[in-house]
């Protein structure tokens, strides 16, 4: 098993004082390892818009009419 896949179980079990239940946990933890690396690829490419307002005008744009 990966270190990542043996820190995730091991930080359950202390906060949660449970072991993992199953196989299907075990990969979603093995694919969670996969989402982090994949986010840690990104980094420093993903950036906010210059303009706050910009931002603020999208989600008005976008916001239901109630």
């Amino acid at each position: 098993m990966a270190a990542f896949e043996n820190d995730i179980e091991s930080t359950i079990s202390r906060w949660h004082s449970i072991t993992t239940p199953n196989d299907p946990a075990k990969r979603l933890a093995a694919e969670l390892a996969q989402t982090i690396e994949a986010f840690e690829k990104l980094r420093g490419t993903l950036v906010f818009e210059d303009e706050p307002a910009g931002f603020e005008t999208a989600l008005q744009a976008t916001k239901e009419q109630t």
